[in-house]
């Protein structure tokens, strides 16, 4: 560990557009700074022996390698950094696999920014932690083990607190989860019988997520009838 600095993050994603949202992200979050992006293996090991990041962020689907393959590689050479996950494999094998490996967190695509807040967020406290251990010696108690294995946040501080009032974590995955299902985009009514909410809900979750720029509204003309907007997820 590198004292009280920002935590350096680097960024392993062949989709620039994504990574260039990842590093949007990052920016909204105090106390990290991106120091790099990587779009290939190549390029992922030198930026890790050069930059030797705090933390990856790090995909699994590459044109010439797997994330997870990675991943391996990086623990058998025993870089000191850990590894978020943010990928679209929903396999739940891929999934048991990043855990066993060591993987901090796992992330699906498409991100919902309060849930990538939320991993950093945990990821900065265990960091904190882990510095404060190291600054007072090497030896712990097996209270400071358990709360470093749990990666607990401070009592006082929970996801929900970073999203609005009547706006719950789960249900806003879920809607992001539906528009991702369609790339031509979906309306509030549509979303909201795929959810199994009613539709004055359905169009807080859409506004609240347009409002936080992942997702994009447009009007769509139809037949008869007033034209209407129609949500696109914008990753």
């Amino acid at each position: 560990m590198k004292g009280n600095r920002e935590i350096e993050v680097l960024i392993v994603e062949d989709d620039l557009r994504v990574a260039e949202i990842q590093r949007r992200f990052l920016e909204q979050i105090e106390g990290f700074q991106t120091v790099g992006i990587a779009a290939s293996h190549v390029e992922a090991k030198t930026l890790i022996d050069i930059l030797q990041p705090d933390l990856l962020l790090l995909d699994i689907f590459f044109p010439d390698m797997n994330g997870l393959d990675f991943l391996k590689e990086i623990k058998q050479q025993s870089k000191q950094m850990n590894v978020i996950m943010i990928t679209a494999a929903k396999e739940i094998h891929k999934v048991q696999e990043a855990i066993s490996i060591g993987v901090f967190d796992y992330i699906i695509k498409p991100v919902v920014f309060e849930r990538f807040k939320q991993s950093l967020l945990r990821y900065k406290d265990y960091h904190r932690k882990l510095v404060q251990l190291e600054e007072d010696g090497l030896h712990v108690t097996q209270q400071q083990v358990d709360k470093l294995l749990r990666k607990e946040i401070e009592a006082g501080t929970s996801e929900k607190s970073y999203l609005p009032k009547g706006i719950d974590p789960l249900t806003l995955e879920k809607v992001l989860e539906v528009l991702g299902r369609e790339i031509r985009g979906l309306t509030a009514e549509i979303v909201a019988k795929e959810v199994g909410v009613s539709r004055t809900t359905a169009r807080r979750y859409l506004e609240h997520l347009v409002s936080e720029e992942k997702i994009e509204a447009d009007l769509a003309y139809g037949t008869v009838g007033r034209p209407e907007r129609v949500y696109i997820v914008s990753i």
